[in-house]
């Protein structure tokens, strides 16, 4: 999308309509207006847009109302009165201040075109300019207008605009994605189904590539094999070890770089923590040494690091470490032995290491099948998740939710920080533009400040994407209930906002503040949304818009229950339940 648009439709035409009022204050990022026609002003509202005479007569400065009052003014009269030493009379007279955040310019003529419009405002009105209310066949000009200027393989069409039903709401799909997004909203308000509807507009492109990270399976439905367009992975459960299906996705603990590893099993607080680390880090440095040998990829051996994803044996580390902390050396005198250097310092390191080696929950990590351990195997791995070749479909759904809490930021991140650090190191032209879709991120990627040590591992991997993916092409579609409660530095890279009904005034606070300042009173708005209507504004649309979101085709399972009429209608069956207990205690679910 270019900065303007242009149609070659009817002229914007201000000619026949009223007057709404005056131009009397003008600053940086504001214009006030002095209502002339008290009837108008009774019509507009927050939101609505308002059209202030240029500096020309074919330019117009179009402004959002962001504040309407009504106030009194005290004033002297002096009519007849007889006596000089009589006090004059006092008498109060009304009038109506609408205040404007100035957001584009629209021009009649400019140049060779006609019925143009452009982001910002060149130019700032003059006192005494008169302005205009935009509304009937005016505003579906200019909503027409907006879109206009995108071309068609780049639009996106998300809903209808709320001031006018009948314009198609259409953002610039390359922008969006290419710069950040959050989608942000409280509980019910629609984000899921916004987030649904996105997808299946992304689907019906020839090659997308869009990762889905879903916390609790609620996109499910959007991976049905007939009616569906996404393809869908779950990571491994408890029940998943011993037969896996092929959905069934395993990340292994190699995989992880040391920092994520010992933010999992190192307890900082114990005094031979560092002792613990040292070990760990020379022992895997070691068995990816010799795994480079074994498979003959001798050439890799001479660069590798010891977070290079490079598979190596859980058990043989375990029983490196154990050498380590019962080893026996030679003491000072012959025939003699004294403890060596890390006698009883790993206990409780190798203690915490097969407590989660031996946790089926974890078996995702530490009980991967046998051909995990092949050279080649992450590049299939990765070939299957961002590959849309062999009949794969471009959108790929992970499943997260029978991932342990306490080590969720880990797993998250670390599948981040693969598709990163592969579009990093791959050859630039050969790269292949890809979303990462993060829903609930306030779960695995919080605010710095509440982030543990295995937080905070997540939490730098999206810091980095959202600060240099770009450049790799890689971008984060933040989705989140509470966005007080994720990264300010993510959410300060996102420069487009899909912000939907918002309750908490601390949300509300965090919303504002990522506007620019010009823009914080439309945030008053965002309480009284209805359901999956949203506040859209940033790169991807030229002017800030309310817009309705359109239903998607096939609804994410994350409806609302009707508590009281279910309570009025459907009783709980014990045999459901008796099978929810076994699932419980399978760690499986049981279809019944």
């Amino acid at each position: 999308m270019t900065e303007a648009s242009t149609v070659a439709e009817t002229v914007i035409d201000f000619g026949s309509e009223p007057v709404l009022g005056k131009v009397a204050r003008v600053d940086t990022n504001r214009v006030t207006i002095i209502g002339s026609d008290a009837a108008l002003v009774t019509r507009v509202s927050v939101g609505d847009l308002v059209a202030v005479q240029g500096s020309l007569a074919t330019e117009f400065l179009i402004g959002i109302v962001d504040r309407v009052v009504r106030d009194t003014e005290d004033r002297l009269s002096l009519d007849e009165v007889e006596d000089e030493e009589e006090f004059a009379q006092t008498f109060v007279t009304e009038r109506d201040l609408l205040r404007l955040v100035l957001v584009g310019t629209y021009r009649t003529v400019e140049g060779n075109l006609h019925n143009t419009f452009k982001r910002g405002a060149d130019t700032f009105p003059k006192l005494d300019r008169s302005s205009f209310l935009i509304e009937g066949g005016n505003l579906q000009l200019l909503m027409s207008l907006l879109s206009a200027g995108i071309p068609t393989e780049e639009r996106l069409v998300l809903g209808k605009f709320v001031a006018d039903a009948t314009a198609t709401a259409i953002a610039d799909g390359n922008r969006l994605f290419q710069r950040h997004a959050a989608l942000l909203g409280s509980t019910g308000s629609g984000k899921s189904w916004t987030v649904a509807l996105i997808l299946e507009r992304a689907s019906k492109l020839k090659y997308p590539n869009l990762l889905v990270l879903d916390l609790h399976g609620e996109y499910t439905p959007l991976t049905d094999p007939t009616e569906g367009f996404a393809d869908t992975f779950r990571v491994a459960g408890p029940g998943d070890l011993t037969a896996p299906g092929s959905d069934v996705l395993f990340l292994p603990h190699w995989l992880l770089n040391h920092e994520e590893m010992l933010a999992m099993l190192l307890d900082r607080s114990d005094s031979n923590a560092p002792n613990q680390a040292a070990r760990f880090l020379t022992h895997v440095r070691t068995l990816k040494d010799a795994t480079l040998q074994t498979t003959g990829h001798t050439d890799v051996a001479n660069t590798f690091t010891v977070d290079s994803p490079i598979p190596y044996s859980m058990d043989e580390l375990i029983g490196m470490l154990k050498t380590d902390d019962e080893e026996m050396i030679e003491g000072a005198r012959a025939g003699t032995e004294k403890q060596g250097p890390y006698f009883g310092k790993l206990t409780r390191f190798i203690q915490r290491l097969e407590a989660r080696t031996l946790d089926r929950r974890y078996g995702f990590m530490f009980g991967a099948p046998v051909e995990s351990m092949e050279y080649d195997w992450l590049s299939r791995l990765l070939g299957r998740l961002l590959s849309s070749e062999s009949g794969q479909r471009g959108i790929k759904i992970i499943n997260f939710s029978e991932v342990p809490s306490d080590v969720l930021p880990v797993v998250v991140g670390v599948l981040g920080r693969l598709v990163f650090e592969l579009q990093f190191w791959m050859a630039g032209d050969s790269r292949t533009p890809i979303s990462l879709v993060c829903d609930e991120a306030h779960l695995y990627m919080p605010v710095r400040d509440n982030a543990d040590a295995v937080a905070s591992r997540g939490v730098e991997v999206f810091e980095r994407i959202a600060k240099e993916g770009r450049k790799y092409g890689v971008s984060l579609l933040i989705v989140s209930q509470r966005p007080a409660d994720v990264s300010r530095t993510v959410l300060s890279q996102c420069n487009n906002f899909i912000v939907l009904r918002l309750t908490n005034d601390q949300d509300q606070s965090v919303v504002q503040r990522l506007m620019p300042e010009s823009m914080g009173g439309l945030t008053a708005v965002l309480p009284l949304l209805d359901v999956g209507e949203a506040l859209v504004l940033g790169d991807a649309v030229l002017l800030p818009t309310r817009i309705q979101i359109d239903p998607p085709r096939i609804k994410p399972d994350s409806a609302t229950r009707q508590f009281w009429s279910e309570w009025a209608a459907t009783e709980a069956p014990s045999a459901a339940i008796a099978m929810g207990v076994e699932s419980m205690r399978r760690q499986t679910r049981l279809l019944g």
